[in-house]
């Protein structure tokens, strides 16, 4: 068993995945020019474009989306299925990082794509569990809403966070074991809140409680994150994550209060329409006017909380040192993203209505 562990840790074992996908360390030159033989080199990587390899870039592609925020048009509450378990497994993996504190594969033999993450450690892949958690948490809460092909579903839940997983052995940011850990983890995360998944939602949607826990619990989880001995970027993902999962959380309780849910009209599951041109056409506005408005709230509110907290703490704005201390980043990060939160869940199906994009 332990060598089996050795061997799925190992980072020859990330590389050779690499060097099948077609992606090898450049070569390194000496002073002349020349190459040297023999010697691995650093971070640059040499790509040959193999079939194999565009398709895992694609789902790296897919795995970049730790900040990303999903417009809907309908059915509130049952998309927070989806946000809900995204925020879960993603605290409990970056909490997890910093406590077991696994190094990520060496470099070499391992060309890594990505430097943003290079203090964060390893074990388990983040990526790999919010991957499972969305991808199957949308597979199972869209079947009571909608008219599919269960089989479909299925293969699509599992080709999509396939790609994703594989994709953090190809930028050489994770060991197989670590995406094998962030994929079981996620799966019995699932496995225990799906069972009570109906009164989760009567609670969200009809306690007086639900906002002050929603924003009063992400909060102070996110205070009393882990503290490290340098500076790590998980703690302020993690902020962003649990804010915008809160903001949305508020926003659906509000929706419901109001009885304005977006929901569908017909008896359920409903029939999803034909994609034609005019269908695509809306979709695609919808993305763009969306994503629109969430990037003119992100800066609006980043510009507006960063400042004022800066001003509090007589540091500049402009300060990155500052901006990482923890009596900062987390109430200006979590702030901001809460707004975001708020405004996708209550702002942006309105807007849809008002210009007829529904």
């Amino acid at each position: 068993m332990w060598w089996l562990i050795s061997y799925l840790n190992s980072s020859n074992l990330v590389a050779t995945f690499q060097q099948a996908c077609g992606l090898y360390p450049a070569p390194e030159t000496t002073e002349t020019g020349q190459v040297r033989e023999h010697e691995p080199s650093n971070l640059t990587a040499s790509k040959v474009h193999h079939r194999k390899g565009d398709l895992v870039a694609n789902g790296r592609s897919l795995s970049q989306d730790d900040n990303s925020n999903y417009n809907h048009t309908a059915d509130d509450c049952k998309i927070n299925h989806a946000s809900t378990q995204y925020e879960v497994v993603m605290y409990i993996g970056q909490v997890m990082k910093d406590i077991l504190k696994l190094p990520r594969p060496t470099v070499p033999p391992v060309v890594k794509l990505e430097q943003r993450v290079h203090a964060e450690y390893g074990m388990p892949s983040t990526h790999a569990m919010g991957a499972i958690a969305i991808s199957f948490t949308l597979l199972f809460s869209a079947q009571e809403r909608v008219q599919f092909t269960f089989e479909v579903g299925l293969v699509l839940a599992v080709v999509l966070s396939g790609l994703v997983c594989l994709s953090r052995l190809y930028t050489g940011m994770h060991s197989a074991l670590d995406v094998i850990c962030g994929i079981l983890i996620s799966a019995l995360i699932l496995g225990i809140i799906y069972p009570h998944w109906s009164i989760l939602d009567s609670l969200q949607l009809n306690s007086p409680l639900s906002p002050a826990v929603a924003l009063a619990l992400p909060l102070y989880l996110c205070y009393k994150y882990p503290e490290l001995d340098h500076y790590s970027t998980t703690r302020g993902d993690t902020t962003i994550i649990m804010a915008v999962s809160a903001g949305c959380s508020v926003g659906y309780w509000v929706n419901h209060q109001l009885g304005q849910t977006f929901e569908p009209t017909g008896p359920f599951p409903v029939t999803l329409p034909p994609m034609n041109a005019v269908t695509f056409a809306l979709g695609v506005t919808r993305f763009g006017v969306g994503l629109a408005i969430l990037v003119l709230t992100r800066q609006t509110a980043k510009w507006v909380s960063l400042r004022l907290l800066c001003r509090c703490y007589g540091v500049a704005h402009s300060d990155i040192v500052a901006r990482q201390r923890k009596e900062i980043e987390v109430p200006y990060k979590f702030s901001t993203y809460l707004v975001i939160g708020l405004v996708n869940s209550m702002a942006v199906c309105r807007v849809f209505s008002l210009v007829r994009l529904l």
